[in-house]
């Protein structure tokens, strides 16, 4: 089992800085999520890591760079591109090159295949894949070697609800076995139920470090709803313990929202006090809702909302077929005699009926023709 530790990770392009000064550890056993907005500098950092970008800092892998290992693919499983294949090597021929290059038995080939799910497409050219195909392939290649370190960029990229819950359990399953598996991703309530710890980043700088939970805490939106026919002592009996550090607030009658106390201690001040409870319940923010406001400053890329009070304007209507005034129909069509219904009026024998309708003239069916739908059967 082996451990990252990456030490002052900086970059610069162009005289600005991509990354600064990032420390972090990656504990074996654990799926650490790798979190930041567009531009905040997270693939540059995982090329930091691996060597490929030159830069300030350190990282190791079990106490070695990178570089330094032989066989580099038996240490360490990379996936940082989703199709960095030959344009003609069949997908099995691509592994097979990775494998003799890094001194993996040629049988391993196959297995990663049926672990990805592309055995049934081996001898097919990646130029040819979709691009979720592509990111099992590229993960197919990051096993290779068995690694006991996986480091990569946006794995679920192109995959359907499907795959994303596979690769979702997948990486849990291969953390367990003891292994360090950094990931980054977008789909943060993917990450919810991924990752254990978390490294956050923003404009190339460190957020946030740590458990999941730790992270979620930290949110604005954290706290205790309570729903009672004494609101109003409640509240004041809170507002007391409280001290001004935390809120208390009604949100409808019969209904607060509390701040800077828990559940429990909510719950025991009531009892205390003989106050009857309806509802005691915590609100914890979500992943998402925490990333959004704890990083929310530090978007390089802010898309402008639309002005206040902005409507799309209405799509113009055009005239139905068969909703033109009098389609179909001859003039004074459907309407009774004058006088109809009137005192006086001699109705005739029989009583009087609209017309039948006109049928238009009938026309054979085309063979192959599908009648319901005109088209093609």
């Amino acid at each position: 089992m082996a451990v990252i530790e990456a030490r002052g990770l900086g970059k610069s392009y162009k005289g600005k800085v991509a990354v600064n000064g990032l420390s972090f550890d990656v504990r074996p056993g654990t799926v650490t999520g790798f979190l930041g907005p567009n531009g905040s500098g997270k693939s540059t950092t995982m090329r930091l890591m691996l060597g490929l970008d030159r830069g300030h800092g350190t990282c190791t892998f079990d106490g070695r760079p990178f570089i330094e290992y032989r066989n580099p693919m038996r240490e360490v499983g990379a996936l940082l591109e989703a199709k960095p294949f030959h344009p003609t090597r069949t997908a099995r021929n691509h592994l097979r090159m990775l494998a003799t290059a890094n001194d993996i038995p040629e049988g391993r080939v196959d297995e990663v295949l049926a672990i990805v799910g592309l055995s049934d497409v081996a001898g097919k050219a990646p130029s040819t894949f979709s691009l979720g195909m592509g990111q099992r392939l590229g993960l197919a290649a990051a096993l290779l070697g068995n690694p006991h370190t996986l480091i990569l960029d946006e794995p679920a990229n192109g995959l359907d609800p499907q795959g994303i819950r596979w690769m979702r359990d997948l990486l849990k399953a291969l953390a367990s076995e003891g292994r360090s598996v950094f990931v980054s991703s977008h789909l943060l309530s993917e990450m919810a139920l991924m990752a254990d710890e978390l490294v956050v980043i923003g404009r190339g700088r460190m957020i946030a470090n740590g458990p999941v939970s730790d992270f979620t805490s930290r949110a604005a939106g954290n706290h205790v709803v309570v729903r009672t026919p004494q609101a109003h002592d409640l509240a004041a009996l809170i507002g007391q313990r409280l001290a001004g550090v935390g809120s208390v607030q009604a949100t409808e009658p019969g209904v607060v929202q509390v701040t800077g106390l828990d559940a429990s201690a909510i719950g025991d001040l009531a009892f205390e006090n003989q106050i009857r409870l309806h509802e005691l319940s915590t609100h914890t923010a979500s992943l998402e809702e925490a990333f959004l406001q704890i990083t929310g400053g530090s978007e390089e890329y802010q898309a402008q909302r639309p002005p206040t009070g902005f409507q799309p304007p209405a799509p113009q209507q055009q005239p139905g077929y068969g909703q033109q005034p009098g389609y179909g129909q001859q003039p004074g069509y459907g309407q009774p005699p004058a006088g109809y219904g009137q005192p006086g009026y001699q109705q005739p024998p029989g009583g009087w009926a609209p017309p039948p309708t006109q049928q238009a003239p009938h026309q054979p069916q085309q063979p192959g023709t599908n009648q319901q739908f005109g088209g093609q059967a």
